[in-house]
Parts: structure tokens; sequence; C-alpha cells
């Protein structure tokens, strides 16, 4: 785990409107992204299956951007890293 500084979720409306017991702005530990995931599904069981997929990967139309660079599960988390979960818009 990051050490003792945690990195800050901010999580897209949508989750925060499936989650109502979730604030917009979460604090927890973790390494990279899909140990970020696990910790949010292990607070608000459900909301992993919402961000991640079976394959495992991000879901197509879910964002994940730590330092203003889209992110990947693997993606290495720093202490105090901001991390933002957005859902992707589209139409036409």
């Amino acid at each position: 785990m990051s050490g003792d500084q945690p990195v800050h979720v901010r999580l897209a409306p949508l989750l925060a409107h499936l989650f109502p017991d979730a604030p917009r702005l979460v604090s927890l530990p973790a390494d990279d992204v899909a140990g970020m995931i696990d910790e949010l599904d292990r607070r608000w069981p459900g909301m992993g299956a919402c961000i991640r997929d079976t394959t495992p990967a991000v879901r197509r139309h879910i964002n994940v951007f730590v330092g203003g660079r889209r992110a990947a599960l693997d993606t290495k988390l720093a202490p105090g890293a901001d991390v933002f979960i957005l859902t992707a818009i589209s139409g036409g």
C-alpha cells in the first residue's frame, strides 16, 4: 500500500448517483488503479463492476485519469495522487 498518504479519488456524477452513500471525493490507500477499484468496491459493493469489466480492463465508457493522463488498471499511484473517474460522453 501507499505510505501514510492516501490517493484522492473524484467520482463521476453517475457513480455518486448509483452509490448515494459514496462522497464525490474519496481518500483511500492504493498502489495502483486496480487496487483503488478494489478498495472502492470493498467500501461500496458493486462499484468495481461499474468501473472494471471482466477482461479485466477499465470499462469502455469509463475513463480513469491520473495526473491528467488516461490510466489503465496497472497504472501506479503515488501517495497523494489525484484520480478522476469520469463517464465518457458519446452521441451523434
